[in-house]
């Protein structure tokens, strides 16, 4: 079947034999042409005439017919028809998708807002409304900096750094606790997320004041058995000798209870107490000094060598006693997990990025599926050898609370049998003094 251009074609061939035939009958061709072909042209603009007032009358009717019309303009008429009303079926499609998406995260119980480019509120579901305090009436178009005006949420909206969520009240009730999650999408458009956490908020601080409120109240019993226990073997002649081994091994116990309390109570006061924001300079070469000094007992027992590595003028700006506490806790579990006359180092350097301090050892490593999981309370990666070490398993839990204080993170590389690398990373604001070319090593074995 021939196309409706080859139709149209052969309709226009034809018209001009006819005018040439009829032209040469009457002696007068060109004029005959000519009269055929501007007769073909005023058909082809009343066509156009046609189409162009069909156009504006889809404008005004959306469902108003084609005009009726045979060959090529026929199936042009045809063809803009139904790709309309194949634009019309996939609006139709679209807009009910969208109402559905809308009704799903309307019946969602966390807070959905959509922002455009300029950082203005273009949709939120009914949750908002209730947790953020929208109203349709008068926010559409807001700025979302001016409806959520906390410091700490404006400083996090601006960083654009949404690894990690944020947590606060309701601007709309002090009392829920929300934690925000953004998303970035298109040309810098956001997706804001809120949920409300306050139940997970409250049985946190339940749990948490229950550890600290048990721990608190064992170490007084704790240290009355490990008194009596440690007066029983300083004393061991006075009593029966086939007790000697039981009542050493209940002092060992007791005194690994005691760290256990002494440990949970710190990891309490980290959780609960908020951080001084008055923070002096700390001299990172006087802090492992001292530290050398404290560990000296526990690597002298291993027979390791200590190396410090550190630029003496290099500062860091935090709570001095947290930041000996974290390091220290590296150093002893770097004593304790690497096999003896081994070698562990210290190494302080800074950046135009950061300053890090790493404790390397050549130790006994982590298999790597262990990595992920390394810092949480009491998790072992051998349950055995953390039992024989005297270990309470809540020393890099310590170590990793500490530095989300200081707004650090602690980064582990690991190769079994060939050792470990602790990374404490302090971002460049912590910075305390810009240290100057050159490095200090001290070595204690």
């Amino acid at each position: 079947m021939p196309s409706n251009w080859q139709t149209e074609l052969n309709r226009l061939v034809i018209i001009v034999l006819t005018a040439v035939t009829v032209g040469w009958l009457v002696n007068q061709v060109l004029l005959s042409v000519l009269i055929a072909i501007t007769a073909y042209l005023f058909y082809f603009l009343y066509q156009l005439k046609r189409l162009n007032n069909w156009l504006v009358t889809l404008t005004l009717v959306e469902d108003a017919e084609p005009p009726e019309s045979s060959g090529l303009w026929g199936a042009i008429f045809d063809g803009i028809f139904r790709l309309q009303q194949g634009k019309k079926a996939a609006l139709a499609n679209l807009y009910f998708t969208l109402q559905r998406a809308q009704r799903s995260a309307d019946a969602l119980n966390m807070a959905i807002v959509l922002l455009d480019k300029n950082d203005s509120l273009e949709w939120w579901n009914s949750a908002a409304e209730k947790l953020l305090g929208f109203r349709k009436s008068s926010d559409e178009g807001q700025a979302i900096t001016n409806l959520i005006r906390h410091p700490l949420f404006i400083a996090y909206y601006a960083e654009e750094n949404y690894q990690q969520p944020l947590t606060l009240a309701s601007p709309a009730n002090s009392n829920t606790m929300l934690e925000f999650q953004i998303i970035m999408f298109g040309e810098k458009e956001r997706l804001i997320v809120a949920r409300d956490i306050t139940q997970i908020e409250r049985l946190g601080l339940m749990r948490k004041d229950f550890i600290a409120n048990v721990s608190h109240e064992l170490r007084t019993p704790i240290t009355v058995i490990s008194g009596y226990l440690e007066t029983l073997i300083d004393n061991a002649e006075l009593s029966d000798p086939r007790w000697s081994k039981a009542i050493d091994q209940m002092y060992q116990q007791s005194r690994r209870v005691e760290n256990i309390v002494r440990d949970l109570l710190m990891l309490s006061r980290l959780e609960t107490r908020a951080i001084n924001l008055q923070q002096n300079a700390i001299n990172l070469s006087a802090l492992l000094a001292e530290i050398q000094r404290d560990t000296a007992d526990v690597i002298s027992e291993y027979k390791h060598e200590l190396v410090l590595e550190c630029d003496p003028e290099l500062s860091i700006n935090g709570e001095r006693q947290e930041i000996y506490s974290a390091i220290s806790n590296l150093v002893l579990n770097a004593a304790k997990y690497t096999p003896e006359a081994g070698k562990i180092r210290i190494c302080c350097e800074q950046s135009p990025e950061e300053i890090t301090i790493a404790v390397i050892d050549n130790g006994i490593g982590i298999a790597s599926e262990h990595i992920p999981r390394i810092t949480e309370r009491f998790y072992r990666v051998d349950v055995s050898r953390s039992k024989n070490t005297g270990g309470t398993g809540l020393g890099l839990a310590i170590v990793k609370h500490i530095l989300v204080r200081h707004n650090a993170n602690l980064e582990i590389a690991s190769e079994l049998g060939k050792g470990s690398c602790f990374t404490c990373r302090f971002p460049k604001p912590r910075a305390g003094h810009h240290s100057q070319p050159g490095r200090q090593t001290q070595q204690s074995s």
